[in-house]
């Protein structure tokens, strides 16, 4: 689907190709989606992966910035969202990260690109939290409305409700909270993996949100804005179904970016809905998803470049 160049839609990506990918026994205590398995080379499978996904986006004429991971100690370094976003005002945040060998992504270099490509004209850094134990990891714990100038954001130990309030108040944005759990009862660790926001449409898996309260406040959010609301189960959170996020191409186009099992798992009415506003394009990324407990949308930090 063509759309205009609405500042609101990510039409630049950037994506950290990782050099030593693997499992992280630090995020694993709060992550519940990775999978400590026995997968050989692991890290070239997810080198292999991910090549063949920015290959799938540049044939969709979707403009993809490259940085090769310059360490070989950092086994998540090709979930760039958590350390950095940038806004359509051109702000850039920079986020305090929860375990201490994912704050070693951050990196200056990207830091300086962003702020030329993107003309930042407000820089944030939000590094200086981690010294009082508040934490904020990027547009993982955030889920932002940009049209409507709304952020969605699941408690957790990585997402500090009082600190999202706080950059929510500096950068103009409403802030809408609530608490997320699995089938066993744990919180949902990133509020990107059970909901995506979209210019037209929002994909949620409300069955997490215990609270009912929350649930109806979140779904009467969602409604007022005008969204069109596709209902995820838990199933469907646990293939990555909320992890999406969508992207114009250089020529206007809307694309929704998941993996392919996020798009396995859905049903053809979901697909229809999704179908009306943006062309899908699903990407086999197995490696990455199970040892690494993120998909696409973990793997994109989203620009807004208005020199498209």
């Amino acid at each position: 689907m063509k759309t205009s160049l609405l500042p609101n839609i990510p039409n630049l990506i950037v994506m950290i190709r990782p050099s030593n990918f693997g499992f992280n026994l630090q995020t694993a205590a709060s992550n519940f989606f990775q999978r400590q398995q026995n997968i050989s080379e692991a890290a070239t499978k997810a080198r292999h992966e991910f090549d063949c996904m920015v290959e799938k986006l540049k044939s969709s004429v979707i403009e993809v910035k490259i940085f090769d991971d310059l360490k070989n100690d950092l086994p998540d370094s090709v979930f760039s969202n958590n350390w950095m976003a940038n806004f359509p005002d051109s702000t850039l945040v920079i986020f305090p990260m929860f375990t201490e060998n994912r704050r070693a992504e951050i990196r200056s270099d990207i830091i300086e690109w962003i702020k030329e490509k993107t003309n930042s004209v407000q820089f944030i850094d939000l590094q200086e939290s981690i010294k009082a134990n508040k934490f904020l990891e990027g547009t993982g714990s955030i889920v932002c409305d940009h049209q409507n100038k709304i952020a969605y954001a699941c408690e957790s130990v990585r997402t500090n409700i009082k600190l999202f309030e706080s950059l929510c108040k500096k950068i103009g944005y409403e802030p809408v909270s609530f608490q997320s759990f699995d089938l066993s009862g744990n919180l949902i660790y990133h509020t990107n993996v059970m909901m995506t926001i979209c210019d037209k449409y929002a994909m949620v898996c409300f069955d997490s949100i215990q609270n009912p309260i929350e649930r109806i406040m979140l779904q009467k959010k969602l409604e007022g804005t005008n969204h069109e609301i596709i209902s995820l189960s838990f199933n469907q959170m646990n293939h990555f179904a909320g992890n999406c996020i969508e992207v114009l191409n250089r020529t206007g186009e809307s694309f929704l970016l998941m993996s392919r099992s996020a798009f396995d798992s859905l049903n053809d009415d979901q697909i229809s809905m999704i179908k009306k506003h943006s062309q899908i394009l699903a990407f086999d990324i197995p490696t990455i998803e199970q040892i690494g407990g993120g998909s696409v949308r973990c793997m994109i930090t989203g620009l807004f470049n208005r020199n498209c």
